[in-house]
């Protein structure tokens, strides 16, 4: 069975069209990045360097425009252990979603998150890059939930309810201090349901599952082959193009070619080396 959903066709299509639009080990950058900012600003000349770099909308309406970019390298902290971690998260889980995605559709993702936190930041005044850092391991956390890691290196627990949690403090710093650190959480939450709506899409039942018709057409070749043993009396499975059968030898391997027009079998040595069969 597989799923349908037009918008994650969309999303997939152009990373398909622009294969080359990826930044290849873009986490990487962005944890050297973050890590350069935080060692730096530890050095007695350089402590503002956060302050010049972080998000203000008063600072970049004041033409201060790099603030738009290297927001993104300001970490949530100088203290030598918890920036090493934090680096290390970032990279950690970037490399896992690029492996999964591809480079380019999770340089999209960065990107799209980036300008929702610019959006939200010209709105609300301030933007943090945290919380797009954090969807990294919320949408890790969506794709395999079941997933076990170790909190603290030490206690297991998967990573579902690890991601929950990581929710659930944001909603309580909100109950604490007010709805502005879940307002400025907000743009990583929509970045994350864009790219993950079509999990959520199916698990809401927005979306039916549909049969994928290659699978059916198999199940319907396979019956043909059958249909044809019996009247051969003996093989069931011929290739197209050399002709070898099941019975001439009973290991080889044998499919149908979904890119033909019919039910045409191929033996291991011709299923990737043949010329479709078209009926036009």
């Amino acid at each position: 069975m597989i799923y349908r959903n037009d918008h994650y066709g969309l999303i997939d299509r152009f990373c398909a069209k622009h294969p080359r639009f990826g930044v290849p080990n873009l986490a990487l950058y962005i944890a050297i990045g973050q890590a350069v900012v935080g060692i730096l600003s530890r050095l007695p000349p350089l402590r503002s360097l956060p302050v010049l770099l972080v998000f203000s909308r008063m600072a970049i309406l004041h033409g201060e425009v790099w603030r738009l970019v290297t927001f993104i390298f300001v970490p949530t902290t100088t203290n030598p252990f918890y920036l090493l971690l934090g680096c290390y998260v970032i990279y950690w889980t970037g490399q896992m979603l690029e492996r999964e995605w591809g480079s380019a559709k999770f340089t999209l993702f960065y990107l799209c998150g980036v300008l929702w936190s610019i959006l939200g930041g010209m709105i609300l005044g301030l933007a943090d890059i945290y919380y797009i850092h954090l969807s990294f391991f919320l949408v890790i956390a969506t794709m395999y939930s079941e997933m076990q890691v170790l909190f603290m290196f030490v206690l297991p627990i998967k990573m579902k309810w690890l991601a929950l949690l990581d929710v659930a403090l944001i909603l309580l710093q909100g109950l604490e201090s007010g709805p502005y650190v879940v307002l400025l959480a907000l743009p990583s939450f929509i970045n994350y349901f864009i790219f993950t709506w079509p999990f959520w899409s199916m698990k809401l039942g927005f979306v039916r599952r549909r049969a994928d018709p290659q699978v059916i057409n198999f199940k319907k070749a396979q019956r043909q082959a059958q249909k044809k043993a019996k009247e051969t009396g003996g093989w069931l499975h011929k290739c197209a193009v050399c002709g070898i059968t099941d019975q001439d030898d009973p290991n080889m391997e044998f499919r149908y070619c979904s890119k033909c027009d019919g039910y045409y079998c191929y033996c291991a040595g011709h299923i990737n080396n043949h010329i479709h069969i078209r009926n036009d």
